[in-house]
């Protein structure tokens, strides 16, 4: 969106160019707006380079958050995996009168 903004605006400018060489100005000298619209022109380019390092940027920032959600969701699996095996795996706790009622019962 911003990339087309400043096409937009790059295209004014041009516009406003063509507009000065054909009209002129009473303010400042053709030449001296020329020039001015010219820097402007030079801005535009300068922002639409540092959007398109920023998008690059971004993009390689999504693609390592993506990378990580997918190592976190495995992560988060194999742990609820190991925490279901400790829970069953766990041997239950008895009384000592309990185990005693046992051995006399096997006896």
């Amino acid at each position: 969106e911003l990339e087309n903004q400043l096409t937009t605006k790059c295209k004014t400018l041009d516009e406003i160019k063509q507009s000065l060489a054909l009209n002129g100005s009473a303010e400042q000298t053709p030449e001296a707006l020329s020039l001015r619209i010219a820097e402007l022109c030079e801005m535009v380019d300068s922002i639409g380079s540092q959007v398109a390092q920023l998008k690059t940027s971004m993009q390689s920032i999504l693609e390592q958050w993506r990378v990580y959600d997918e190592v976190y969701a495995e992560v988060s699996l194999i742990t609820t995996r190991y925490l279901y095996c400790i829970d069953q795996c766990k041997p239950s706790v008895v009384s000592l009168e309990a185990l005693k009622n046992q051995v006399k019962t096997l006896q």
